[in-house]
């Protein structure tokens, strides 16, 4: 028999790109990685230059094709969701990229919220009405930037952006379609409503296509710089949500993937779109008959970075770990101190841009130890938050599998499945969504059967149960952190209007060259 079949899965994500081959066994061949800056001209801003991305990938790509002793059967691709750019006529940029974290749409986004509509529209489209999305990143351009929003001729996300430069294809999948607000995720058909709020046409948009679609060709400068042949195909893939669970194993209903790096996020599988009826939940495609519906929460490891550096400058690099081990010291619950931990405002399950970092409780006798185990607790009851809505949506949850930076520290793992109240599954290895996209392209090639081999490929390493003591104290707390959320928005309106974060008129953006 000959070696198997090599897929690279290309993930173009929020800080980097990474481009990892694998055969049909899942082992990884070889892996590239290449960073770039996120940019924050302003209070609000999130944003890159989409040459960059293309250039990382291209380079990416290259690395991991000069490192295999073995023919590439086909490039398949991941990325971060939500981002945004406007194209003129030529395909050439009119502005950066728009990531996810980019908030300057705001007051846009809460304004579409309040009306009856928006809920609807959250229901049809699967996308919060957040400004995460690119629907109200729309509208902001179209009030604060009318001059360039007439100049431009298609709305791309930076996957799309580059498949166009590599293949001359102006495609978008289902999957991140599915995360832009724009798409009626039950037709799998670009939504009039939406299109009209946004003020846009379907013209202006890139073709839909299936996340299995094949590109079956790059132009002749894409494979020069790749080192690839013309011929090689190209799967069009999926965001990086989706692929993760595939990451993860978490494929069949049931199966929850939880993630907590800087952010953190609870997504489960189903086989039909769907989100709960008061719409705590997102739902984006991944195949025909795999969704899934879950929630990101942009405060994860960021909240830990945060204490280091405000609560314990001088600790220096080992602030984090130092802080960890202080932290094993305070007692389940904080000695009865709450965090919520909205540093970088929050989305699910509330999509609400208004709240900010909150604690709660705060006495004399708390110390640094009890503030950081707060924060901690904190991003795992926001994330238990989310999988109670996962579960209003109709979705049983069997089991969570759980990734990322945080579970290098046994206190958070424990933390977590404390607050969830069951048991957390660790893999022995994480691949991310570079092997979903990987797995995902070898089905598309019919290199394997389906994506459902991720399940037996994904060993399990770890499982960290519950202690039923601390379990019991957070299922208490819980329902107060929820509480707290609600009583505060006024506040937190208030607050937004004596000191804003975003000017109400920020400068004009530069075009990217």
């Amino acid at each position: 028999m000959g070696e198997p079949a090599v897929v690279v899965g290309v993930d173009i994500g929020t800080t980097s790109t990474k481009s990892v081959a694998f055969d049909t066994d899942g082992r990884q061949l070889a892996a590239h990685s290449i960073r770039y800056p996120l940019d924050e001209p302003h209070p609000g801003y999130s944003e890159q230059d989409p040459q960059r991305i293309l250039d990382a990938v291209v380079s990416s790509v290259r690395a991991v094709v000069d490192k295999l002793a073995c023919p590439v059967a086909g490039l398949s691709f991941g990325s971060a969701m939500h981002s945004l750019i406007g194209l003129d006529a030529d395909g050439i940029p009119l502005t950066p990229s728009i990531t996810w974290a980019d908030s300057r749409a705001s007051v846009q986004a809460e304004r579409l919220r309040a009306v009856p509509s928006g809920l609807a529209l959250h229901r049809r489209t699967g996308t919060p009405v957040h400004p995460m999305a690119p629907l109200p990143k729309l509208v902001w351009f179209a009030e604060q930037r009318p001059k360039l929003y007439e100049r431009v001729a298609h709305w791309v996300g930076i996957k799309d952006y580059v498949l166009l430069r590599l293949t001359d294809a102006l495609v978008t999948d289902h999957s991140l379609a599915s995360a832009t607000g724009l798409l009626n995720i039950h037709q799998l058909a670009w939504d009039a409503e939406a299109l009209g709020i946004a003020g846009i046409t379907e013209e202006q948009l890139p073709r839909l296509v299936a996340t299995t679609h094949v590109l079956p060709r790059l132009t002749a400068d894409a494979a020069r710089a790749t080192g690839l042949p013309a011929d090689t195909p190209l799967v069009v893939g999926a965001g990086d949500g989706p692929l993760a669970n595939l990451g993860l194993g978490a494929v069949h209903p049931g199966e929850v993937a939880c993630s907590i790096g800087t952010s953190g996020a609870m997504r489960v599988m189903v086989e039909r779109p769907g989100v709960d009826p008061l719409g705590g939940v997102f739902c984006y495609a991944l195949t025909e008959n795999r969704w899934v519906v879950g929630g990101a929460i942009n405060n994860g490891g960021i909240v830990l970075q945060w204490a280091g550096e405000a609560l314990a400058p001088e600790l220096g690099e080992r602030a984090e770990e130092r802080l960890l081990e202080l932290a094993a010291h305070a007692p389940v619950g904080s000695g009865g101190l709450i965090m919520l931990p909205y540093l970088l405002s929050e989305r699910a399950p509330h999509w609400s841009a208004l709240p900010r970092g909150t604690y709660v409780g705060l006495a004399r006798g708390h110390r640094r130890e009890h503030l950081v185990r707060a924060a901690l607790e904190g991003v795992c009851q926001q994330l238990a938050l989310v999988l109670a809505s996962v579960r209003a949506a109709g979705n049983e949850v069997r089991q969570v599998r759980a990734s990322g930076g945080f579970a290098r520290s046994p206190l958070w793992k424990q933390i977590l499945a404390d607050v969830l109240g069951m048991p957390v599954c660790f893999p022995a290895s994480h691949h991310g969504s570079g092997f979903g996209a990987a797995l995902l392209g070898m089905q598309a090639l019919g290199l394997i059967e389906s994506i459902d081999v991720a399940a037996d490929l994904v060993k399990i390493d770890e499982t960290v149960r519950p202690d039923p003591a601390s379990a019991a104290t957070y299922a208490a707390l819980l329902p107060l952190f929820s509480e707290l959320h609600d009583a505060l928005l006024p506040t937190y309106a208030a607050l937004r209007r004596l000191a804003p974060s975003l000017p109400p008129e920020p400068p004009p953006v530069a075009p990217v060259p």
